[in-house]
C-alpha cells in the first residue's frame, strides 16, 4: 500500500486518575515522510509518544502501523513489527561500550540463542559489530567504538541512542528531542544523517523544540496543546497558523490593523 500512511492514530485518549492528558487525538504520518510533533511544554507530546510505542496503555482510540493495528501489542512486540524510538532522557547502558550499546538495538532481529550471544559477545569481527561501527561512522559519531559510553559528552550520547534505535531496521523511527544538547556542528551532522537514513523510505516522527531543526528536517508537522490536536499540515505553514500562534505566544494572529486578544 504505497500511498497509505505508515502510522495512523485514531481518537486517542489518555487519563491519569481524573486528569485527561490526551483528548481525541487523530492524525496520520505519511509513508516515507519526516513528520514533527511539536507543542508548548506540557502539551502531551511525550505522553503521545509513549502511547504509540506502548510504554503506557491508552484509554481510548486505536493505533495502526503499516495497516496493522498495534495498540494491543506490548512494547517489545511493536519493535518486532517495525517501530523503534529514542527517549527524551538518555537510556544507554553505562557499563557497556559504545558499540555494544548500539548492537543492543539489533535484538529484534536476533534469530536464536547463538545469535543472541554474538552481538554483545566476544567476536569483534562479527557482521553485527561491523554494521554497528559503520552506522556510528555514518552518523558522525567519532569516538572509540570499544570505549565506555559513560563519560562521553551529552550530545554524543544522544546521537549514539539515535543510531541504536536505527539498528532494529524500523519502518517508523520515533525520536524524542534528538537535537537537545547538541552544539551547532553536531546538529548539522545529525540532520545530514537523518536525511540520509530516511532517503531509502524510512518514516520519521520526531518531537523537537528547536524549530530551526524542524524546518530543516520535516515536511509535515502536527501540533498539540493541552492534549488536543490544533494543527496538522505542512511545516512551512505552522508558524503562521492562528491557533499555533495563540498556543505559543498567548495571542491570536489577526489581520493587519486589528488588535490581538489575550489567551
Amino acid at each position: 500500500m504505497p500511498d497509505s500512511p505508515m502510522l495512523e492514530v485514531r481518537g486517542l485518549g489518555k487519563r491519569f486518575g481524573g486528569v485527561t492528558v490526551i483528548r481525541d487525538v487523530g492524525f496520520s504520518v505519511p509513508r516515507g515522510g519526516r513528520t514533527a510533533l511539536i507543542g508548548p511544554n506540557g502539551a502531551g507530546k511525550t505522553t503521545l509518544f509513549n502511547l504509540i510505542s506502548g510504554v503506557i496503555s491508552l484509554n481510548a482510540g486505536s493505533i495502526w502501523l503499516d495497516g496493522n493495528q498495534i495498540d494491543r501489542l506490548p512494547a517489545r512486540r511493536r519493535i518486532g513489527v517495525g517501530l523503534s524510538r529514542s527517549f527524551q532522557n538518555i537510556r544507554l547502558m553505562p557499563h557497556l561500550s559504545v558499540v555494544e550499546n548500539v548492537m543492543l538495538g539489533q535484538h529484534s532481529r536476533i534469530g536464536g540463542v547463538g545469535d543472541l550471544l554474538t552481538p554483545i559477545g566476544w567476536m569483534r569481527g562479527a557482521a553485527a559489530r561491523r554494521e554497528a561501527v559503520s552506522r556510528l561512522e555514518e552518523a558522525g559519531v567519532n569516538v572509540d567504538p570499544n570505549g565506555p559510553v559513560s563519560g562521553l559528552p551529552y550530545g554524543t550520547r544522544k546521537r549514539i541512542e539515535v543510531v541504536r534505535a536505527l539498528m532494529s531496521a524500523p519502518k517508523l523511527l520515533m525520536l524524542d528531542e534528538p537535537a537537545a544538547g547538541l552544539n551547532p556542528r553536531e546538529t548539522t551532522e545529525l540532520l545530514t544523517f537523518l536525511r540520509s537514513a530516511t532517503s531509502g523510505g524510512l518514516t520519521l516522527l520526531v518531537v523537537e523544540h528547536d524549530m530551526g531543526f524542524v524546518h530543516r528536517l520535516c515536511d509535515h508537522t502536527v501540533v498539540l496543546n493541552f492534549g488536543k490536536l490544533i494543527y496538522d499540515g505542512p511545516t512551512q505553514g505552522v508558524q503562521s497558523d492562528p491557533d499555533v500562534r495563540e498556543a505559543y505566544l498567548g495571542t491570536r494572529a489577526v489581520p493587519s490593523g486589528g488588535a490581538g486578544r489575550a489567551a
